[in-house]
């Protein structure tokens, strides 16, 4: 008889218990006092260990269980243990698919039912969705390389896949057959979620997806259905700017087809900007029918006198309202979510303070004529904001809930607009990189932004953030914080001013900067001080040689 295995209470104070990882898993044979899974408790982290002998039947996918709540069912294989559950349905179950029903007219009884395989003796392994980067919850399906039955070797190329961030290869892990697909082009699968699964030909993969799921959309089997249906429905008429048979001549993605099906685009009139005229989402999503002219007759007779004319009417000016419901991307959902946390959990402060750049101008130019590399007045914000925060301990920090982490290297995220929203590439140690280096890296990773080519670990580990729209004539502006930094510069344009220096006007290239500062770590006065700091290496350039 299948047994429950309860949260057990560990200490006095406990309430609940969090799941640290699992030892075992659904199919998995224990014996009484093997070691489940490790549990973190309010004090610490302990072993949970099996009181039942059996096979694991079920593991619950949540990870904050409270006390006596069921956490494992152990039984013999292919037992129902549902009743145990009280109605409850998350984990993952090693029950078979229910059965069909029978038609009415047929007489014979239904099957005995067969007892699931268990997942261990399953000869295929269940590829899950992998979390490309550290901010990605899911990934759209972009296109499959590979179909169900195909033979692939471990690192073929399956799929591409759309993150928040960038479209990355997802390649297979391991070689055997193509057993199932549980995504089709264009949906959205949570990262950990079950996307592939690969092993031995004709392996029962059933018990690998919690015995309730099935390969419909992706199985030989479901194809044929689909063709069958097809053949015996005559076609609907299209209509005009609907995707014809003659589409399949354009080169066109996926994902960028079945949105124009969706919106009734007719990709004949779409120009690609992808790879040999390719047409690319961004292409359907941005694509505007042009407006097609038309002429009225006139009805008024040449020969008709002056005088028998109707008086001039003004012209009724009328207007259309329109608007396009675009869907959210992967990287717009991502920065909704991050700026939205911080914008609210991050009590923020703001400073703005004015440089004066003329030094920094005229140092700019001498160094050009000797560097390697072009330097950007970037570059140098950059470079004189490294120095400053190696003076200034307590900017250089970051916010972790129950304790402030004060960093001792200094690396800078420097955001990057890109056409679907923002990327922070982050230039790694740099107070002690000279301009050259810092300019060099900022170009790089600048262009792969732009590209959508950047790396996880290239977006990973700033310490501060810097963020310049003075490129866009805007003279000052209040960024929001990229967590877990404590602060961000928001660097405005270089503007000539009228300043008074000596009792004199004079007009200088005033620049203003504002920082953005977490109240829960930096103080105004900490904050005032390193924009000093800064004032003085951009207004006094040779500082930062010494």
């Amino acid at each position: 008889m299948a047994e429950a295995i309860r949260m057990p209470k560990m200490s006095d104070t406990m309430t609940e218990g969090v799941i640290a990882g699992w030892l075992k898993k659904v199919g998995d044979t224990v014996k009484t006092g093997d070691v489940l899974a490790e549990v973190e408790t309010d004090k610490a982290t302990m072993e949970l260990e099996s009181y039942n002998e059996g096979t694991i039947l079920y593991i619950t996918d949540q990870k904050n269980v409270p006390i006596d709540g069921i956490i494992a069912v152990v039984g013999k294989p292919g037992e129902d243990f549902k009743a145990l559950l009280d109605g409850k349905t998350g984990g993952s179950v090693a029950t078979p698919p229910p059965a069909a029903e029978p038609k009415a007219e047929e007489s014979k009884p239904a099957p005995a039912p067969v007892a699931a395989t268990p997942a261990a003796n399953v000869k295929a392994t269940l590829v899950p969705m992998p979390q490309m980067t550290d901010t990605m919850t899911e990934g759209t399906i972009v296109k499959w390389h590979k179909q169900v039955g195909d033979t692939v070797k471990s690192g073929d190329l399956l799929a591409e896949i759309e993150t928040d961030k960038a479209t990355m290869d997802f390649e297979s892990p391991e070689a055997g057959i193509l057993l199932y697909i549980g995504a089709k082009e264009g949906d959205a699968v949570a990262a950990k979620a079950p996307l592939v699964i690969i092993g031995e030909k004709g392996a029962d993969y059933q018990a690998l997806l919690g015995g309730g799921a099935t390969a419909t959309a992706s199985t030989p089997q479901a194809a044929t259905t689909s063709n069958n249906t097809a053949s015996a429905t005559e076609p609907a008429k299209q209509p005009a700017n609907s995707v014809s048979d003659s589409d399949e001549r354009v080169k066109i993605s996926p994902l960028a087809k079945k949105i124009a099906e969706e919106k009734g685009v007719n990709i004949q009139q779409v120009k690609g900007s992808g790879e040999n005229g390719r047409i690319v989402k961004r292409d359907v999503e941005t694509f505007t029918p042009s407006a097609q002219p038309t002429s009225t007759p006139s009805t008024t007779p040449a020969s008709q006198p002056a005088a028998e004319k109707a008086p001039a009417k003004a012209p009724v000016v009328t207007g259309q309202e329109s608007y396009e419901d675009v869907p959210v991307s992967q990287m717009r959902k991502v920065i909704a979510r991050r700026l939205a946390e911080s914008m609210y959990s991050a009590p923020h402060f703001y400073l703005t303070i004015e440089v004066n750049m003329d030094k920094a101008t005229t140092a700019r130019e001498a160094m050009n004529q000797y560097s390697p590399v072009k330097l950007s007045f970037n570059d140098i914000v950059i470079k004189a904001t490294a120095m400053a925060l190696r003076q200034h301990a307590a900017i250089n920090a970051s916010w972790l809930g129950d304790k402030i982490r004060y960093n001792h290297h200094v690396s800078i995220g420097m955001a990057v607009a890109v056409p679907d929203g923002l990327l922070v590439p982050v230039i790694k140690n740099a107070d002690i990189k000279s301009l050259s280096q810092i300019s060099a890296d900022a170009k790089e990773l600048g262009g792969k932004a732009k590209d959508k080519k950047l790396q996880p670990q290239e977006m990973e580990g700033s310490t501060f953030s810097i963020s310049n729209l003075g490129m866009f004539g805007i003279e000052e502006f209040t960024a929001i914080i990229n967590p877990p930094n404590s602060c961000i510069l928001a660097v405005g344009g270089i503007k000539q001013t009228p300043v008074v220096v000596n009792g004199e006007i004079k007009v200088s290239g005033i620049m203003k900067l504002t920082l953005s500062c977490d109240h829960r770590v930096v103080d105004g006065a900490t904050g005032a001080a390193f924009l000093q700091t800064l004032k003085g290496l951009l207004e006094d350039p040779m500082r930062m040689l010494v």
